[in-house]
C-alpha cells in the first residue's frame, strides 16, 4: 500500500541514526555487565560525533571473554560505572534512531541499566541491522549475517574488531549498505523502513489515518474502542510521529497489536513538554485503568510502615499513608521487610498481640530468650522503658536521629567479625533494603512538604521549560523559548496554576508516582531554580549521608550475585 504525502514522514537523508555496539562480561542484561560503549551518530551519510568508553561492570571478566575482546579486569577498574555512564550515552541518542547489530541484545542491555538504575528508556525507534539484512539480502549475497561478513560485503572501512567504537563504526558503513538496497524497492522515510521490516497487517495499514489529523508537539495520546472505552495511554516527544509508528507494525508485542486492531480513535492533549506529558500520563492512567497498560494504574498501591496506637507500639504495614508513617514501597514484600529490619534495629516487639499498659503477665516468646525482645508481653518492660525504642523508630521517619541505622549496621558488622558470613550477608541485605526506603522516603517527603516550588530546565534550543510544583504535584507547566523574557511567563504560570489543598501524610496526599517524577526532573542536571517558598532540604540526619555506604553494600551485592 502507497503512503500519501502526508505520510511519508521523515526522509532517510534527514534522520539521525546512533549506531551503538556494546562489550559485555558474557552475562544477561541485568544492572550491570557492560565493559563498553561505543556509538556513532551520523545524518545523511555524515558522522556527526562519536562516543566512546570503557565500562566498569563491577565483576571480573571472564577469560574467555578477556580473548574474544581484549579488555581486562584490569582495563575497566577505573572506568566509570555504568549509572555515571548513562546520563551522557542518553543526551548523545536522545532524539535519535537507535541503530545495532542484532539490537535486541544491545538495547536490552541498556534498557536494563536504565530500569535499575532509575533513568527513563527513550521512547525512540530501533532498528535492527542484522533483521534489515535478512529482510533485503538474497540467500546468493552472503553465505553469513555476522557482521564481519555484511562489513566485508559493502566495504567497510573499519573491519569489526569486538571493541565498541570499531564495531560502531563497521555498523554504519554496513547500514548505509543496506539503505542503498532499500532504497531502490521505494523505502524514502523512517516511516517506510520501519514499515517494509515487519509483516503488517492490511488492518494496520488502514489505521494509519487515525494519526492524521495530530500535531507534532510533546504531549499524551489516547487509544479509544468501539464503546469511547480508553484502551491505552503513552507520552510522547512527537504525537503524530509516535502514534503512526503504532500502525508500521514496528511493536511486535502482541497485546499492542491486539489494541490497535480494536482502536477506533485516537485523541490527543498537547503538552508544554515532556515532564507535563508524563504527570499527565500517569493522572490519565489513574483515572482510566486501560486494559492495555500494565503500569501505573493505580497510584495508590503503595505500602507504608507504620507504629501502632498502643501502649506497646510495633511497626505495621499498611496501605494508607498516615502521618508519621515510612513509606512509601513498592511492594508489601519491600515494606515488611524495612518494618522487620527496623523493629529489630530499634528493639521493637514484633508479635501482633495487644499488650497492656500494666499487668501483662503472658509468656515470653524465642525472641525474649535471644535476648532481641524486652519481653513487654510478660511485664518484663514498662511503658517508660520501652519509650526509647519507639522514639529512634519515630526519629528516623522524620530524619531527626539515624541511630537506629547505625544499630543495624553493627549488628551486621558483629555478624562478619563472628565469621557468620551468610548471616551477615542476609542482613546487609536487609539494611540496604531498608536504607533505600528511608533515603527515597525523606526526599520525596521533602518535596511534597514546599507550598510553592518554581524550576526551569533548559530546553536545548536558548529557551527554558518550566515547572511549578505545588506540594508534590504539577500545578502548571510552561516554555520560554528563546529570546522570550522568561520572568513574565514565569509570573503568568504561577497565576493561573491549579490550587492544591495538601493533606495529611508525608506526602501531602500528593500520588507517590508523581512525586517521583517530578523528584527526577528536579535533580537532573542543569535544572534550576526559580524561586521556593521555603528552603528545599533534605534531612540531616537521614539516609542520606548513607548513600556511600549504600554504594559500597550495592557492589559487594552484584558482585556475589555475578559469582
Amino acid at each position: 500500500m502507497q503512503l500519501t504525502f502526508d505520510e511519508l514522514g521523515t526522509p532517510l537523508r534527514d534522520t539521525t541514526f546512533v549506531i551503538v555496539d556494546l562489550e559485555t562480561t558474557g552475562s544477561a542484561p541485568g544492572p550491570a555487565g557492560i565493559t563498553e560503549i561505543g556509538a556513532v551518530k551520523v545524518r545523511g551519510g555524515e558522522v556527526l560525533g562519536e562516543f566512546a568508553t570503557l565500562v566498569d561492570p563491577r565483576a571480573p571478566i571472564p577469560p574467555q571473554i578477556v580473548a574474544l575482546t581484549g579488555i581486562t579486569t584490569a582495563m575497566v577498574q577505573a572506568a566509570p560505572r555504568i549509572e555515571r555512564v548513562l546520563p551522557a550515552f542518553l543526551e548523545f541518542a536522545a532524539g535519535s534512531v537507535l541503530v545495532a547489530h542484532n539490537a535486541g541484545f544491545d538495547v536490552g542491555f541498556l534498557r536494563t541499566a536504565c530500569q535499575a538504575h532509575g533513568y527513563a528508556w527513550p521512547r525512540t525507534s530501533v532498528l535492527c541491522t542484522l533483521k534489515l539484512a535478512r529482510r533485503v539480502l538474497a540467500p546468493q549475497d552472503t553465505r553469513s549475517f555476522r557482521l564481519s561478513a555484511l562489513a566485508t560485503l559493502f566495504g567497510a572501512r573499519t573491519k569489526p574488531t569486538h571493541r565498541a567504537l570499531a564495531d560502531a563504526r563497521a555498523t554504519v558503513d554496513v547500514l548505509h549498505g543496506l539503505l542503498e538496497r532499500v532504497g531502490s524497492v521505494g523505502v524514502q522515510s523512517l516511516e517506510e523502513l520501519l514499515d517494509y521490516l515487519p509483516d503488517v497487517t492490511p488492518a494496520q495499514r488502514r489505521k494509519r489515518g487515525l494519526a492524521a489529523h495530530l500535531s507534532e508537539r510533546p504531549g499524551v495520546y489516547l487509544f479509544r474502542g468501539p464503546s469511547e472505552e480508553v484502551l491505552y495511554v503513552g507520552t510522547a516527544s512527537n504525537l503524530r510521529r509516535r502514534v503512526r509508528q503504532y500502525f508500521t507494525g514496528s511493536d511486535s508485542r502482541g497485546r499492542i497489536r491486539e489494541m490497535v486492531g480494536l482502536a477506533e480513535r485516537v485523541d490527543a492533549i498537547e503538552c508544554a513538554h515532556a515532564l507535563e506529558a508524563q504527570v499527565r500520563e500517569l493522572r490519565l492512567l489513574a483515572a482510566h485503568r486501560p486494559a492495555y497498560n500494565r503500569r501505573s494504574k493505580n497510584p495508590r498501591k503503595a505500602w507504608w510502615v507504620a507504629l501502632t496506637d498502643e501502649a506497646f507500639p510495633r511497626l505495621s504495614v499498611v496501605r494508607q499513608e498516615r502521618d508519621g508513617a515510612l513509606g512509601p514501597f513498592g511492594s508489601q514484600a519491600r515494606a515488611k521487610v524495612a518494618a522487620d529490619t527496623l523493629a529489630g534495629a530499634a528493639g521493637l516487639r514484633t508479635c501482633t498481640q495487644r499488650i497492656p499498659a500494666a499487668g501483662a503477665d503472658d509468656r515470653p516468646c524465642v525472641l525474649a530468650e535471644l535476648d532481641r525482645c524486652g519481653a513487654p508481653c510478660a511485664g518484663r518492660q514498662s511503658v517508660d522503658e520501652y519509650a526509647p525504642a519507639v522514639r529512634l523508630v519515630a526519629d528516623l521517619v522524620v530524619g531527626t536521629d539515624n541511630a537506629a541505622l547505625h544499630a543495624a549496621r553493627q549488628h551486621v558488622d558483629a555478624l562478619a567479625e563472628a565469621e557468620h558470613f551468610e548471616q551477615a550477608a542476609r542482613r546487609r541485605d536487609e539494611l540496604v533494603s531498608l536504607l533505600r526506603g528511608v533515603d527515597r522516603a525523606h526526599r520525596l517527603a521533602a518535596l511534597a512538604a514546599i507550598q510553592e516550588l518554581i524550576a526551569a530546565a533548559p530546553d536545548g534550543a536558548g529557551g527554558w521549560e518550566f515547572a511549578v510544583v505545588r506540594y508534590g504535584r504539577l500545578a502548571s507547566a510552561g516554555v520560554a523559548r528563546r529570546g522570550v523574557p522568561p520572568m513574565p511567563v514565569v509570573e503568568a504560570l504561577v497565576a493561573s496554576a491549579e490550587t492544591v489543598l495538601p493533606g495529611p501524610g508525608p506526602l501531602r496526599g500528593a500520588p507517590a508516582e508523581e512525586t517521583g517524577v517530578l523528584l527526577r526532573w528536579l535533580t537532573r542536571p542543569g535544572v534550576r531554580l526559580v524561586r521556593t517558598a521555603t528552603p528545599w532540604a533534605e534531612p540531616m540526619h537521614g539516609a542520606g549521608a548513607w548513600r556511600p555506604w549504600l554504594d559500597r553494600a550495592a557492589t559487594a551485592i552484584t558482585l556475589e550475585n555475578v559469582g
